[in-house]
Formats: C-alpha cells, structure tokens, sequence
C-alpha cells in the first residue's frame, strides 16, 4: 500500500496556508467559500488530514500561494533545483519566471516601496478611492508582489504580482482568484515614483457584478494618514489633489478612454 506522508510533514504548508489566511483576513468559512468546499474540508486541511488535489490547488489559487510548492511541502518532497523548471522558479530566487517577464531583482527594485492608489469610485459619482499598495520581493517565487491595504471595502483587498514585458512601457499588476483575473495595467514607475493606467474589474451593482474600467494612480510615498484614505467626498481637502492626479492619466497620454 501506499505511504501517505506524516502530518508533521505538512507542517510548513499549513503555516503558510495560515498566514495568507491571516494577510487575507479571511476565515475559515470564507475561505472554504472562495474556495467552493464545505468549512469541514478546510478544516481537515489546516489540521494536516488528507484532501483532494483539486481542493488544495482551489485554496492555492485563493489565496495567491504557489500550488506546486505548497503541494510539495504537503507530500513531504519539496522541490528542488534537480525537477523544478527554471521557467516557473527563476534562478537562484532573482529572476522572474519567463512568463512573468524573467525580469530580475536588481532591474526592479526601483518599484519596492508603498504607493497611495486611486481611482473614480465606480457607484459614487465625484467620489475617489484611495488606499496603499506594497510592493515587495518575494524570494520563494521570484517576482514583485502588491498587496492593498486601507481600502473602505477592505474584504475586496487584492493581492497579487507584477508582470513586466521587456520591450513595454506599460507594466500589469494581476491578481487571479478561482479563475476571477483583476488587471491594472499602468505605466512603468517614473522619476517622480508614479505609475498611471488603467484598472479593469467587476463592480457588484445591485445583485449583479459589473465589467467596469477606470484611470488608476499609483503614487509613491512613505507616509499614509488613514484621514486620506478610503472614500475621498468633493468637499475633503485632498480631493482636488487627487482628481488632479487621475485627470493627468487622461490628459497626458497614459491611458485612453474610448466612448461610442
């Protein structure tokens, strides 16, 4: 018969499914939610019982974990430089998959840091959203990642990675939940640390989730007062500020919006 790994083996692929729980804010129902399983398989997991593949590559993809690392750390036989392709791991943690850009640390470490973000609000018209993204250097999967934090509606905070073309101007910030892709596709970062684009999400009108496009601003900066973040009204003092800021992604040429 076969033998199964020893739970203690799987140690390491629970703690890191608990952490990006805990990054994510999520909880175990909302998770099994996400996920598309019942609460008790979520348990069964973070209690290092045996579940099916597809459940673990579900609870990968929710929460934005490498599944082929993760799952295996959950055998018991991490990968190693001997079977892992080099177009999915990067060399030595410093260069990005192929299929990212194979762009490497030291070409990009000029877009780590914190970054004030705005954007139209897509219901409230007049209204701007603003909130903080970091990006950092993840060495266990090589490439840039963002993550939100500070938004108003805060359980649809993304967390994902950067895809940088080599011969573009124009960069993508992708998070994919269960098949569900969010893109920003924005300008590279500029001498002022700025990068303007577009967002393209969903947008839940009613009972429905929308298709919506709008200008986005990634702004660098070192400080945040959440009295600047959230839901910026017409009559807030920073709303002048930041309206001027998208209208420039129009204005000067980084972005177009066609209408009929």
């Amino acid at each position: 018969m076969p033998q199964h790994p020893a739970p203690r083996d799987r140690d390491a692929a629970i703690a890191e499914i608990r952490k990006a729980m805990i990054e994510k804010k999520l909880t175990q129902a909302e998770l099994a939610d996400a996920a598309d399983c019942h609460e008790k398989t979520v348990q069964n997991l973070l209690g290092g019982r045996s579940v099916r593949d597809q459940t673990l590559f579900d609870v990968c993809m929710v929460l934005g974990l490498d599944f082929e690392r993760v799952k295996a750390e959950w055998e018991g036989s991490p990968l190693n430089g001997a079977n892992e392709p080099m177009d999915l791991k990067g060399e030595g943690g410093f260069v990005a998959p192929v299929y990212m850009g194979a762009y490497t640390r030291a070409a990009v470490d000029h877009y780590i840091g914190s970054y004030l973000t705005l954007r139209p609000a897509f219901s409230l018209p007049q209204v701007i959203i603003a909130y903080r993204t970091d990006i950092v250097w993840d060495p266990e999967w090589p490439s840039l990642l963002f993550e939100e934090s500070g938004r108003p509606d805060a359980t649809y905070s993304h967390r994902g990675r950067l895809y940088i073309p080599a011969s573009s101007m124009f960069i993508h910030l992708v998070s994919l939940t269960k098949g569900a892709m969010r893109m920003v596709l924005v300008s590279q970062v500029d001498r002022m640390g700025a990068m303007r684009g577009l967002i393209t999400t969903l947008n839940k009108q009613g009972a429905m989730l929308m298709p919506v496009a709008s200008p986005i601003v990634y702004k660098r900066q070192d400080a945040f007062d959440p009295a600047s973040l959230g839901q910026i009204q017409p009559t807030h003092p920073d709303h002048a500020r930041y309206r001027a800021l998208l209208e420039e992604t129009i204005t000067d040429g980084y972005a177009k919006v066609v209408e009929r």
